[in-house]
């Protein structure tokens, strides 16, 4: 039966449409895909899709639809690679067409890390979420440890600079109307140039870029991992930052550190380049985090004003949190809190501690 006659899937351009169903049914037979199942699995923040699709003996495949030329699907080939040779539980890729951007992809389930987590917040379940949280963290070490970062694009400073730039054009601009005096201007590149330089001070690991719960799944072995295709070989502390500070759940900063110091001895039993002392270790995912916060400010904004995504944005004062409590923590970035408090509507003494 041809794909074709799949009515639930919107195209938007029809000559992509044909060319997809083309394909689906090409490599159909190979995998016993029953192609009259198709149907949507999920999308996220940028141009790729995801569907699902049954196979023979009641197995599910995952087809990924990610149009050039705004998506390239080579790096994730690339990355789910490097994640099954570090011994990782990621999607195997089982058809590709890289020059179209069609994907075939084994099926890790479908119970998010995001929601067994909200699960075990809802019912009270302290040790179920920490059970999946050591789990994500054991993970993690064994990516840093064992994953060959050497031929993944740096996470250096240009980079660094134009992900915290989106900041101040998104959300400061488009989203708030805000205009900044050349003073505010002053204090924001002092604020960047810190960040930025702990940032590049640190140790260079294979960094996901978006280790999150929304990006996991419970699966065996576990977590399943996701979303992994922007993998940059970067600063040792970005993916705990992302872990425990996460765009769609919050943990008290008792867990976060439990979790944190869990993760920094791990880290050092498995011989990784965390700094001696946690403290210093913790600093830096902390001022780590305070980078990721304020582009995802801005990537949420993006999404929101250029994307038609709107969604995300309810989700900006949960990272004006984030982003407030470090910049009030430590000297150095008072005028940056002051900065991010007409935009959260608040106000604050200031101390340092």
């Amino acid at each position: 039966m041809s794909s074709s006659s799949d009515t639930r899937i919107a195209w938007a351009d029809p000559a992509r449409a044909a060319a997809f169903h083309a394909w689906l049914d090409g490599i159909a037979p190979r995998h016993g895909l029953d192609v009259a199942s198709l149907r949507s699995a999920s999308s996220d923040a940028s141009f790729r899709r995801y569907f699902r699709i049954d196979a023979a003996g009641g197995a599910s495949c995952i087809v990924m639809d990610a149009p050039p030329p705004q998506e390239d699907v080579r790096p994730f080939v690339a990355v789910a690679a490097l994640l099954h040779d570090a011994g990782l539980n990621a999607p195997r890729v089982l058809e590709q067409d890289l020059e179209r951007g069609f994907l075939l992809l084994g099926d890790l389930g479908t119970q998010l890390y995001l929601q067994a987590l909200q699960d075990c917040v809802a019912r009270g379940d302290a040790a179920g979420a920490d059970r999946l949280m050591r789990d994500a963290i054991a993970a993690l070490v064994h990516w840093q440890s064992r994953a060959d970062a050497s031929g993944l694009p740096p996470y250096d400073e240009a980079l660094l600079a134009r992900e915290l730039a989106l900041f101040p054009e998104w959300c400061v601009a488009r989203e708030f109307g805000v205009r900044w005096s050349d003073t505010q201007r002053s204090q924001w590149d002092a604020a960047c140039a810190l960040l930025v330089r702990s940032a590049l001070a640190q140790p260079t690991v294979a960094v996901h870029r978006d280790y999150m719960p929304r990006n996991l799944m419970v699966a065996e072995p576990n977590p399943g991992i996701l979303d992994f295709q922007d993998a940059v070989r970067g600063p040792i502390t970005y993916d705990m930052a992302s872990l425990v500070r996460d765009a769609f759940i919050s943990w008290d900063e008792e867990r976060e550190i439990d979790w944190s110091v869990r993760y920094w001895e791990a880290a050092r039993k498995a011989g990784l380049p965390v700094a001696p002392d946690f403290g210093e270790f913790w600093r830096a995912l902390e001022w780590m985090g305070l980078q990721r916060h304020l582009k995802v400010l801005g990537i949420f904004c993006r999404l929101k004003h250029r994307d038609a995504k709107p969604a995300y944005s309810a989700d900006l004062p949960r990272f004006f949190a984030y982003a407030h409590k470090v910049a009030t923590r430590y000297h150095g970035f008072g005028p940056l809190a002051h900065l991010l408090e007409p935009l959260m509507g608040t106000s604050r003494v200031d101390a340092f501690y």
